[in-house]
């Protein structure tokens, strides 16, 4: 096998987004979408078409608009499911349905209620009717290691030979070990007579913190392609960690002797990205991305680093495009210093967004002593926003003591207008901030969580908030920065606010009707 044939199918907008509290936007989706063809995943599997008509939507815009990697929908193995990703997947240049159906005894008999041998005439009816419109159809045996092992063999061959050009083993419920996963391909590889004609793929979940282990496993016994999700997330306790396993195949290939062509350098960025638009944050010891990754607090390990990188580190934060160089950039840094910075940085800003960015470098600059990347990184996604400012943050003001009732004054500008609004709330200034907010827009938002992160270290450390609001029984995700809480507080809040104006655009006819 070639290094090569070590491909990356990729759920983050599929699965990922099955996350509970997590839900994107077509925008947002299509951010990410093109941030994984910079970090050049050979699949993007960009949802579910028949399960809403804003999935629909999103996956149609991805197929028009992202270049590159293969584009897939998922689908039951019903014909109208089928129709319905083909009509969202007919404008990519690479489409692929991904059509499934379970296969083990508990599934077939309490959710699909069918026989064997009707799930067997469903997957080679629907493998077949799918290739009627593309010739890449993947197929997935839903439930896969919980299967009977030859019942699941059966179904294999089945869809192989109705024309599946990839067939997928997934761990659904993440009860396997390595040695029983990496047994089952084997076993799929030696009992399956027309194998050699599909590659093999695996989708692993990670309720018992095995997905990786799984994963690798699974291509040690001849799988070829590894689905998996940026930062691990998905349904329950996620997905394969794309980012883990990428590296891991990468950093012992002397042991794999295989490695994906992934465009290593893009994987920080990607993490950020996703993290800052679902709302879920990296935990600080996470594999690869988390903050802790390559930090080292112990004198024995520091000295070590410090004389030979590779004394305690077996990969270099440069080549996930990690970096933690202090930046020769202030308060007196010019356009062209600070946009060639970014363009470092992999962020190519031109015209509006450039001047924008600029000028929250110099608001930053005047507050901050200095600035690392991280800075950058964090003013530049923030500012990148690619929702519309229908309300905009311009001045915030707290009053708030042990013994003084919490008051924030805001102001705010919607369109051309400038309103100036105040409110008390016994819960605290951040909560009076919301309270006039809410005010203000006269939403009746609900917070249902509030976090905050410093980016950077020291006591002018940029803080990042990120909130969650219900609105109408929907979720909104929200997310501001500044080296001011209160002001990133309020701007994660006014971030979620515009979002539900967003995709509710009466509202904001109402507001000026008022």
């Amino acid at each position: 096998m070639s290094e090569s044939e070590i491909k990356i199918f990729d759920t983050t907008l599929r699965d990922g987004e099955q996350s509970p509290g997590v839900s994107l936007n077509i925008e947002e989706k299509l951010e990410i979408a093109h941030q994984l063809a910079n970090l050049d995943v050979d699949v993007i599997e960009a949802g579910f078409p028949i399960a809403s008509e804003g999935d629909f939507e999103a996956v149609k815009q991805i197929a028009k608009e992202v270049q590159g990697p293969v584009i897939a929908g998922l689908a039951r193995t019903t014909k109208g499911d089928i129709d319905r990703a083909w009509e969202a997947l007919k404008y990519s240049d690479k489409p692929r349905i991904h059509t499934f159906i379970a296969t083990s005894p508990v599934h077939m008999e309490y959710k699909l209620q069918k026989s064997p041998n009707e799930v067997l005439e469903s997957v080679t009816e629907a493998v077949e009717y799918a290739k009627s419109y593309t010739d890449d159809v993947e197929f997935s045996a839903e439930d896969a290691f919980r299967s009977d092992k030859d019942f699941l063999c059966q179904v294999v061959e089945k869809a192989v030979a109705a024309g599946a050009t990839t067939v997928n083993i997934p761990d659904t419920v993440g009860y396997a070990t390595p040695a029983e996963f990496g047994g089952l391909i084997e076993y799929i590889c030696n009992n399956v007579p027309n194998i050699e004609e599909t590659i093999i793929s695996v989708h692993c979940h990670n309720d018992l913190g095995l997905a990786v282990a799984n994963s690798l496993a699974a291509i040690e016994k001849g799988a070829q392609q590894i689905e998996c999700a940026v930062n691990g997330i998905g349904e329950r306790a996620g997905n394969t960690a794309l980012e883990e396993v990428v590296m891991a195949l990468n950093t012992r290939c002397d042991y794999f002797d295989q490695t994906p062509e992934v465009t290593l350098d893009q994987i920080y960025k990607t993490s950020k990205l996703v993290s800052s638009l679902t709302g879920m944050s990296v935990q600080a010891n996470k594999a690869i991305v988390g903050k802790n990754a390559f930090a080292h607090e112990s004198g024995i390990h520091q000295d070590g680093v410090i004389k030979e990188r590779t004394t305690y580190e077996i990969m270099d934060a440069k080549t996930i495009g990690l970096s933690e160089n202090q930046i020769v950039l202030g308060k007196h840094s010019g356009r062209h210093a600070f946009k060639e910075r970014l363009a470092e940085l992999g962020y190519e800003l031109e015209g509006d967004n450039l001047e924008k960015a600029f000028k929250r470098f110099k608001e930053l600059a005047d507050r901050k002593k200095s600035i690392t990347d991280r800075d950058l990184e964090a003013l530049v996604e923030d500012e990148l926003k690619t929702i519309p400012q229908v309300y905009e943050l311009m001045e915030t003001q707290v009053t708030s003591g042990n013994e003084v009732l919490p008051t924030a004054t805001l102001k705010l500008k919607f369109d051309e207008e400038v309103i100036i609004d105040s409110a008390c709330c016994e819960g605290g200034p951040i909560d009076a901030v919301y309270e006039t907010i809410n005010r203000i827009t006269g939403l009746g938002c609900e917070l249902e969580s509030y976090a905050i992160d410093a980016i950077t270290s020291g006591k002018d450390a940029l803080g990042e908030v990120t909130v969650k609001l219900n609105y109408n029984e929907e979720l909104f995700i929200g997310r501001g920065v500044s080296i001011d809480v209160i002001e990133a507080s309020a701007k994660a809040y006014l971030n979620a606010v515009n979002k539900i104006l967003y995709k509710n655009e009466e509202l904001i006819g109402d507001k000026e009707d008022n």
